[in-house]
């Protein structure tokens, strides 16, 4: 019998929250400071959201999907810090997300995998640029620390940015983008602002990186490090996670009073960063790697959110469901609601299959062996969640009926005076108690019509990047170049009179031809479609 791998010290979501009473940030909510991040109730709803990818990891019919072996240190780490390897690897992610989604909307901790994997790339380009092994020995000494302490880590990537019309080191307040202010033999000073943090409350370190490529003059804005929460100089304001404890005019907030999310605007002053702690500087003429840095996490990362909106669909699925049977009707016999709850299940499962193939069609990184999904298959499927999640909405007002916004407040269901009567003549389906109906109505009214339905659109909207930021990356990566040359075939062009070869139809110097990625059709440099990658998975959703 094969002895068991060894583990890095995997946390329990109760280990999680005490972890994070050994930090002391200075943090800011509802205009007060916090005491204690683990207690304060304004944050319970995305501690409890990230505890869960913990306390799952540890479930026996999860372990397959939620942990990974780490090729670089053969220990058993948590999927969410684990650096890909293969296809394989990148299905069991998206589905890992997906899982940890359905129960949480939005689980949040996959930003760390997405960041460690996209700093691990740049790491390794970096060295091979230089000749050197220094930038990797140093990730993946990081990596192991993270991995075996089982930590979470924030992504403060998106910078103030000022004014928008420009560059970094044009702005007319300099902190509106994160910089190097100071390197001396030690480390580096940063100071700057960082914003849109997800999480930033509640996890245990900062991955700082630049969001845009960087020019030789924007130099000292091209940082990229790790930074503990409660770093001297680092303040965090941050709005509440979803909705503990409130309730809302038309009833409670049943799902986003359990969980929900936190983001951060994270402003550094002269904070100290050591140099073990520096994945880069800008110093060197690493400041040309922060576009490849820029690209990659949002690929991985549109990857990810993916598998997040797609956990969120099958929420609206069910919740949708149970409202038809609450209403009285069988979907399948009522073609009008057939119809619609098809389309919810065709676009949920439409950008899911596009992670899918992004994952089948994904490639080893060059420099480094870490397998990063298709841009194009990634993009489309978070182009396609971006601008679909306000159908899904839709959909779901559709099917539910006007009730979930015009419920009397929950009050009233234990008024002696009212409740009685609400009770008889607001049930429908005489199998359905009315407490079941009123709290399906309430459910869907807080995922879709209240405040958390809202953040769900905006976040899925402009989340990862804005659909313009997308289509920039599809048609960046899609070879329209070999389809020119299909069709070029097709009419012979290039083909001389005579039956000889003339000009080759490919020319670098045609626009329209400079996107080409052979590959797509062949088993030359993509994954074989197919081949066994995944793991058994006897209790998530394929059940």
């Amino acid at each position: 019998m094969n002895a068991p791998l060894p583990a890095a010290a995997l946390m329990s979501g109760a280990d999680y929250r005490e972890s994070l009473r050994r930090y002391r940030p200075t943090v800011f909510v509802d205009g007060r400071r916090v005491d204690s991040v683990a207690d304060e109730p304004a944050f319970q709803p995305g501690i409890n959201a990230i505890a869960l990818t913990y306390d799952h990891a540890l479930k026996k019919e999860y372990e397959p999907l939620m942990t990974a072996v780490q090729h670089t240190s053969g220990k058993r780490v948590n999927r969410l810090s684990h650096l890909n390897t293969g296809a394989g690897d990148l299905l069991n992610k998206l589905e890992a997300v997906r899982l940890v989604c359905q129960e949480t909307g939005c689980a949040q901790r996959y930003l760390t995998h997405d960041a460690l994997n996209a700093i691990g790339q740049v790491s390794a380009r970096i060295d091979d640029a230089r000749g050197s092994t220094e930038h990797t020995a140093r990730f993946h000494e990081y990596l192991h620390r993270v991995q075996d302490q089982d930590l979470t880590l924030g992504v403060a990537m998106t910078d103030a940015k000022g004014d928008r019309s420009r560059r970094p080191h044009e702005q007319a307040n300099i902190d509106s983008y994160l910089h190097v202010v100071e390197r001396n033999a030690r480390g580096i000073v940063i100071s700057g602002t960082k914003a849109i943090v997800t999480g930033a409350p509640y996890v245990h370190e900062l991955l700082v990186m630049p969001c845009r490529n960087m020019g030789k003059e924007d130099a000292d804005f091209a940082v990229c490090c790790a930074v503990p929460l409660d770093a001297p100089g680092l303040t965090i304001v941050a709005r509440p996670a979803g909705r503990p404890g409130e309730k809302l005019e038309h009833g409670d907030a049943l799902f986003s009073r359990k969980y929900g999310q936190s983001t951060g605007v994270c402003m550094f002053d002269k904070v100290f960063v050591p140099w073990e702690r520096v994945f880069y500087a800008g110093d060197n003429g690493t400041w040309e790697h922060s576009g490849h840095l820029t690209y990659s996490y949002a690929t991985h990362h549109r990857h990810s959110c993916i598998g997040a909106r797609a956990g969120f669909g099958d929420l609206l699925i069910g919740a949708g469901a149970l409202m038809c049977e609450a209403n009285g009707f069988d979907p399948g016999k009522e073609s009008h609601l057939r119809e619609q709850m098809v389309e919810l299940i065709t676009i949920t499962e439409s950008f899911f299959a596009c992670g899918v193939a992004a994952s089948v069609y994904g490639k080893a990184d060059e420099h480094c062996g870490i397998f990063m999904p298709d841009p194009v298959f990634s993009n489309i499927g978070k182009l396609l969640l971006a601008t679909k999640i306000y159908d899904m909405h839709r959909i779901a007002h559709y099917v539910s009926g006007g009730l979930i916004v015009t419920l009397p407040g929950p009050d009233e269901d234990h008024n002696p005076e009212t409740a009685a009567r609400l009770s008889d003549v607001l049930r429908a389906n005489p199998a359905i108690p009315y407490e079941q109906r009123i709290e399906t109505a309430r459910f869907i009214e807080d995922l879709t019509a209240g405040y958390q339905g809202g953040w769900y659109s905006v976040i899925s909207l402009h989340g990862g990047g804005s659909p313009a930021a997308m289509k920039q990356e599809i048609w960046r990566n899609y070879p329209v170049g070999s389809k020119v040359e299909l069709v070029e075939r097709i009419l012979e062009r290039g083909i001389g009179s005579d039956g000889s070869p003339a000009a080759a139809p490919h020319d670098p110097g045609r626009a329209i031809t400079r996107n080409r990625q052979p590959g797509k059709c062949c088993d030359t440099g993509c994954t074989t479609p197919g081949q066994p990658v995944m793991v058994d998975l006897p209790a998530t959703r394929r059940t």
